[in-house]
């Protein structure tokens, strides 16, 4: 290894590529500062099994076959097969309805927690898992493994809804509500959690004008995403009434990089797990010391994004696409 290589970060993307999963790992993959030492799939934007031919698909659209990718849960933590998929977002296939001929990769024969508890072992304190999806797979590692939580190096997480709105129902963001049992122990894990909501990402907006310039580019990635552009698009002009997309899992991939690009508050985060708030997202502050002994009682707690750079944010992410 050069020296280089053992300065980057090491990323683990587990993901449910996702039309916005795929701007974040072509992001991921043409930033000087990281090292993809892997991909993990899960349920949510598609099936798992779909999630794992997307992402095998990406790999060879990025001539980067060499990054393995793990499959993941198809079902919830608490074995729930009434997944949540949001192909309406992203389309049929995930990827805009282009209909890609199956990639010729297959998974590795471990599964997605084995293989991220695997890694965290063998790089104690090194790895970054970026979390794109329902959080499955990492409450599974955490259960595999004692040691996890001390191994991994951070989980930086896509997901929740902070003091907003969430974008499934006015309780709950999609990815904390695809499994929201999972997401309660990885948020009460003890790990070096960092979550980047809906509150955070609903700032980072991508215009039309923008889509033009990747358009007008010669990068071959930015060129693959505008032709898978248009279903998700086609969502945001209806959902949100705007013009242009939010960079949810993008957003994620440069909170990671360079952290510096959101400001954050520490406290200890719980999740609705049942009824009509399910999947909400409650960020105890830690300002008040409350007398009763509650669930939040001696809890560890994570760091939550507040702020984002979001001109930042996008300008990363237009370089990174263009010189691709």
């Amino acid at each position: 290894m050069t020296d280089v290589q053992s300065m980057k970060k090491k990323f683990i993307i587990d993901t449910d590529p996702g039309i916005d999963d795929a701007m974040a790992i072509f992001v991921a993959l043409k930033s000087p500062e990281v090292d993809v030492i892997g991909l993990t799939t899960i349920f949510g934007n598609v099936y798992t099994t779909l999630a794992t031919r997307n992402a095998l698909h990406l790999l060879e659209i990025a001539g980067r076959t060499d990054i393995p990718v793990a499959e993941g849960s198809h079902v919830t933590i608490l074995q729930g097969t009434k997944l949540r998929i949001a192909d309406f977002v992203h389309g049929s296939d995930g990827l805009g309805n282009q209909n890609f001929p199956p990639p010729n990769g297959k998974a590795i024969g471990q599964s997605a927690a084995e293989f991220i508890v695997e890694q965290a072992k063998t790089y104690p304190g090194e790895i970054t898992l970026v979390a794109l999806g329902p959080l499955t797979n990492v409450a599974l590692a955490i259960q595999l493994d004692p040691a996890f939580t001390k191994n991994i190096g951070k989980i930086v997480i896509l997901g929740g809804a902070f003091a907003v709105n969430g974008n499934v129902n006015p309780a709950a963001e999609a990815n904390i509500f695809g499994d929201p049992d999972a997401a309660d122990i990885v948020f009460t894990s003890g790990a070096d959690v960092l979550a980047v909501g809906i509150n955070v990402t609903h700032q980072v907006i991508f215009t039309d004008g923008d889509r033009e310039k990747l358009a007008a580019s010669n990068g071959k990635f930015a060129q693959y995403l505008c032709k898978i552009f248009g279903v998700y698009y086609g969502y945001h002009y209806d959902a949100y009434n705007t013009r242009g997309v939010y960079l949810h899992d993008p957003a994620t991939i440069i909170a990671a990089i360079d952290p510096s690009v959101v400001t954050c508050t520490e406290g200890v985060v719980r999740v609705q797990r049942a009824g009509i708030t399910r999947g909400l997202t409650l960020l105890y502050n830690n300002q008040k010391r409350f007398g009763e002994v509650t669930e939040w009682c001696n809890k560890p707690s994570v760091k939550v994004a507040i702020t984002v750079d979001a001109p930042k944010v996008v300008k990363m992410v237009m370089d990174r696409l263009i010189n691709s």
